[in-house]
């Protein structure tokens, strides 16, 4: 075992895996993440089980609706996220408020889910039938708003009030970044600039909060905290370029084209229709509902172009700042592996 300065032990043999490119090479990344997760077990069982008790907790069938999609699974990185950002900071496992905050961002995040496929009209996620398609969308609303509620009710008993202040901030962004994203539907905008103030206000916001709820919940400074939101916006920004330019690189169990059947314009496709404008006419045709030949087309241009590498190019990046940000915290095996399931996040589908 390794006791770093930040009081935290991690097995020597799990922070040299994560750091040795050579043995990441060996296992894909679920694998290489459960390692990490493997750490912090016990904390991170404690959240499951304040998940399945949120979606226990209000009137049926809202409550099946939500636990349904809990069942489904999930990497639970927003929860981890804060669990590392607590350790970077010297904080021991165990502590009650920071696994409330780490269930916090789950359940925001899940809450999220299930409005999301009510807009998006969507019939699977995770492998199995949306909550909207079993129970139909009042429901998934419902479903929604009871897991928000939830999550509002555990941070302010946390009582950190400037951890409070900052959700209902996320929250804003969250909506705003899903009402820009709405537009599409009546108003196609093949722009980078849209594209980016989506993927930091729905995606990346909620990894900000994570890592400065925990740093905040150990102790940190304010300004120690927006450090740490700097990382984890930066770190969301790349999560969300990588499921982005997945989509197109090959089968992921996801529906062909399935971001733009819901009017979602990504960063490939992009970049694709930057250099062929005429592809806008299958564009339009996916989004009426044409599976057939403008499917292929599309797929065929994006793979053949640059799409995608110019988006993981891209994530590359924004893992670099991401880890620029996280250098200026303390040094430690907690910061050790927080940058490696950065970087795992960020090369996934390779």
């Amino acid at each position: 075992m390794n006791l770093g300065s930040d009081g935290l032990l991690v097995p020597r043999d799990a922070v040299a895996l994560l750091a040795d490119p050579a043995a990441q090479a060996s296992t894909d990344v679920r694998s290489r993440l459960g390692e990490v997760a493997a750490l912090f077990a016990d904390d991170l069982a404690r959240i499951e089980e304040r998940l399945l008790a949120a979606t226990r907790q209000g009137m049926a069938p809202s409550t099946d609706a939500a636990q349904h999609l809990l069942a489904a699974g999930g990497k639970r990185v927003r929860p981890l996220t804060v669990l590392l950002s607590a350790a970077v900071f010297g904080q021991a496992a165990g502590v009650a408020a920071t696994v409330e905050l780490g269930a916090v961002s789950e359940l925001i995040h899940l809450a999220t889910l299930l409005h999301d496929d009510v807009l998006d009209d969507g019939l699977e996620r995770r492998g199995q039938p949306t909550s909207r398609r079993l129970w139909g969308n009042a429901v998934s609303v419902l479903a929604g708003d009871l897991l928000l509620t939830h999550a509002l009710e555990r941070t302010s008993r946390v009582g950190i009030s400037d951890v409070m202040e900052d959700l209902f901030r996320t929250l804003r962004r969250l909506v705003d970044g899903e009402v820009v994203q709405l537009r599409g539907r009546t108003q196609l905008d093949p722009s980078e600039e849209t594209y980016f103030y989506v993927a930091r206000n729905k995606t990346a916001s909620l990894f900000g909060w994570a890592a400065r709820a925990g740093a905040r919940a150990a102790g940190a400074s304010a300004s120690e905290a927006q450090t740490m939101g700097t990382f984890g916006e930066e770190l969301g920004i790349a999560f969300q370029l990588v499921d982005d330019a997945i989509d197109y690189e090959g089968d992921t169990g996801k529906t062909k084209l399935g971001d733009l059947r819901e009017d979602k314009l990504t960063l490939p496709l992009l970049r694709t229709l930057a250099t062929r404008p005429e592809l806008l006419r299958d564009v339009e045709a996916v989004r009426a509902g044409d599976d057939g030949e403008p499917v292929e087309r599309l797929l065929v241009a994006v793979r053949a172009g640059t799409g995608c590498r110019d988006t993981r190019q891209l994530a590359k990046l924004h893992t670099e700042r991401c880890l620029e940000a996280l250098a200026a915290a303390p040094a430690g095996p907690a910061r050790d592996l927080l940058a490696s399931v950065a970087r795992e996040l960020t090369g996934r589908g390779r």
